[in-house]
């Protein structure tokens, strides 16, 4: 089983001190930050535009970016992100867009490529992809809000991915993203998942440094 890693979600923060959460993101250990893009049209809300990770690297961070397009044309903005700053970019296997060719233009901008599904969505769509990514992000919550209840019913999902990727070979990380703690987070990895999103657990632990320490030996 691949090393455990927790991004923190900077969506949980506090808008106003941006580049300050990323450093305390840094600080308390975690090298990966998780940057939530929604564009209000596939998700019912805003957030975040390339502008903000490019000013977090003129603020210097040097963490992860694990950039998620909860969008309904990703295509459009590739480019865009990858410029701005971002070390992959995962999209949805729900809009109607050509994956295969999104996963391509990913790599050509030097990006990782992932791929989400929501709890909604049959795991068996992510199938025919799993060759082309180096992460699938089982969302654990319907995308579009934090702090929301997790879903127990993402479960077998988790469990399903980890069985293919033990099958094939594949050296796929299995990202959680949606009320994740270490309550929680302890039973996604029992079903195989590898790289931990917490939000409003992270930014809300009186110690930030323990939590991490608590993620990182799960």
């Amino acid at each position: 089983m691949k090393e455990p890693i927790l991004a923190p979600s900077l969506l949980a923060s506090d808008h106003a001190e941006l580049g300050q959460a990323a450093a305390a993101v840094a600080a308390a250990g975690p090298s990966w930050l998780h940057l939530d893009i929604m564009d209000g049209h596939f998700v019912p809300n805003l957030s975040f535009g390339p502008e903000t990770l490019a000013a977090l690297r003129r603020h210097g961070s040097k963490l992860f970016f694990d950039t998620h397009l909860m969008i309904s044309e990703p295509h459009r903005y590739i480019g865009a992100f990858a410029k701005a700053g971002a070390d992959r970019i995962t999209i949805h296997v729900e809009p109607p867009v050509n994956h295969l060719a999104i996963f391509g233009a990913i790599r050509s901008h030097g990006c990782r490529a992932g791929l989400a599904l929501n709890p909604g969505t049959p795991v068996e769509a992510v199938e025919p992809f799993l060759g082309e990514v180096d992460l699938v992000l089982v969302m654990t919550v319907q995308p579009g809000f934090g702090g929301q209840a997790f879903r127990e019913d993402t479960l077998p999902k988790i469990a399903q991915v980890d069985r293919w990727r033990s099958e094939r070979g594949l050296e796929l990380r299995i990202e959680v993203d949606g009320g994740i703690d270490l309550a929680t987070g302890a039973l996604c990895r029992a079903r195989g998942a590898d790289t931990f999103v917490a939000g409003t657990s992270f930014f809300k632990a009186a110690d930030k440094s323990a939590f991490a320490a608590a993620f990182a030996a799960l």
